[in-house]
């Protein structure tokens, strides 16, 4: 029985009746490693680099493990044959169970790094499988619902990483952050060819595509490295560089027989491809929350621990948006898109005038008013994104659905990396590094927020010409 016809239900909870429960709880237990781990290791950092030195490396642990991730996500659509999905999540597991182990023995910052990148490969490959086993686990009116629960994970995971990493931040115990990973690591990775469907293998290829995989992994690390770069020249090269590569990637895919992304996914005439790009641009939008914190604390005098709870609140407001917006269909969800685009463009936007001006006394509305927009930026991603999954779950072709899966986690890492570098470019170029002090955080926030605003308002465009989902389309057996 395939699931487009099997009996349906729209409750959250039916992710966990009986007959999902185990695929549910793995697939949301690979999420919720990626999504604790990342937090938890932005906590424990300073403690590592205290321990074992390594500052001028300090960058390259996210560099690396981002990177690797998005190579993770690739290797789901080019595994070699025979590799079930089942068993290709046992091997994504073991790996972040051996990246893990390798950062929790690590001597030195280097052993970290390749550890990291372990870990990273590892996470890639659990993550994109959460949303690459949604057509063989779940009947469709479950799509939607399965996403939201992802966004719960995420939101919840805002709250209890940097909560666990500070267990773990004196002196060496930093090690134990990663070393209690790793029994839940091997449980998953020995349950997954019995908890989850082994999957139809329809892919019409399996090799590697090389050059575009390169060119994915140098576009990456250029634009880390600009994130970085002291001298602004630096980074202005380094970030046309790396556009420049992503440009080159764009091109080689779309004359190549072996893509990374599915059919269609590179040519914005192409609903698939207009799916990708308004992942990729509400995401690189929402990076600018990365010195959020940074403004609070020096423009607002609020405590670093409140500060760090209010950047929390856009992860919050994703998942109450995701629940709220689970259950539309049909031209609902073609609106919440638009909507939470236009929303996410609004909040940032006025930010500028909340959050980018001095407030030494710490006045209580006008950190209220910012926070309330904190929650509305994510809030505005959480109403369209389970909707974009979807619509890149139904766009696909029937032996390109692995890839088209793949292709969400290396789009929205993409989207992310290319956002916190650039929002890095901006402020240091606007007045957070010279003349420095609370005007140049001022001048820095107001053009950060302004510019960061444009991202949102083209993922709205696109939106606006996005076609209504489908639904009823044959999407695998439950068998």
């Amino acid at each position: 029985m395939s699931y487009s016809d099997a009996p349906s239900s729209t409750s959250l909870w039916t992710l966990f009746s009986a007959r999902h429960l185990g695929a549910s709880l793995m697939l949301s237990g690979g999420i919720a490693l990626y999504a604790i781990e990342t937090y938890v290791t932005a906590t424990i950092m300073p403690s590592v680099v205290r321990d074992i030195g390594g500052l001028p490396l300090f960058a390259w642990v996210t560099t690396l493990y981002v990177t690797a991730s998005v190579m993770g996500s690739v290797f789901i659509a080019i595994r070699p044959r025979g590799l079930s999905l089942n068993r290709t999540y046992s091997v994504g597991a073991v790996l972040f169970l051996l990246g893990s182990a390798i950062c929790a023995v690590a001597p030195t910052m280097e052993i970290v790094l390749a550890g990291r990148a372990v870990q990273g490969f590892g996470a890639g490959t659990l993550a994109t499988l959460g949303y690459a086993f949604i057509r063989y686990v779940y009947p469709e009116s479950l799509w939607n619902k399965a996403t939201t629960l992802y966004a719960a994970i995420w939101g919840i995971s805002t709250f209890i990483g940097p909560t666990l990493g500070g267990f773990f931040a004196d002196g060496s115990a930093w090690r134990h952050a990663f070393t209690i990973i790793v029994p839940f690591a091997l449980v998953m990775g020995l349950l997954a060819p019995w908890l989850l469907p082994a999957g139809v293998d329809d892919r019409t290829e399996t090799k590697a595509p090389l050059k575009q995989m390169i060119l994915l992994s140098a576009s990456l690390l250029l634009v880390s490295f600009a994130s970085t770069a002291e001298e602004i020249g630096a980074r202005t090269w380094l970030v046309v560089c790396a556009l420049t590569a992503i440009a080159a990637l764009l091109l080689v895919e779309r004359r190549a027989t072996l893509r990374i992304l599915p059919r269609g996914g590179t040519l914005l005439s192409m609903p698939i491809a207009r799916v990708y790009a308004a992942m990729f641009m509400l995401l690189a939008a929402l990076t600018c929350d990365i010195y959020i914190p940074y403004f609070l604390q020096n423009l607002h005098n609020v405590p670093p621990l409140i500060s760090g709870y209010i950047v929390a609140l856009v992860a919050l407001g994703w998942t109450a948006a995701a629940f709220i917006c689970s259950d539309f269909t049909g031209k609902a969800m073609r609106r919440s898109i638009l909507v939470g685009a236009i929303l996410e463009a609004v909040c940032i936007g006025m930010l500028a005038v909340t959050l980018a001006r001095l407030n030494p006394s710490g006045d209580v509305l006008l950190v209220s008013a910012a926070a309330f927009l904190i929650f509305g930026m994510g809030f505005g991603v959480g109403l369209g994104w389970a909707h974009l999954v979807t619509h890149i779950l139904h766009l696909a072709e029937p032996d390109e659905k692995d890839k088209a899966s793949a292709g969400i986690t290396t789009v929205q890492s993409l989207g992310s990396a290319f956002g916190a570098a650039l929002s890095g470019v901006i402020v240091n170029s606007t007045g957070l590094v010279s003349p420095g002090g609370v005007e140049g955080a001022a001048s820095a926030a107001t053009w950060l927020f302004m510019l960061f605003a444009l991202p949102a308002v083209l993922a709205a465009f696109v939106a606006f010409s996005l076609p209504e989902p489908r639904y009823g389309a044959h999407v695998g057996d439950n068998d």
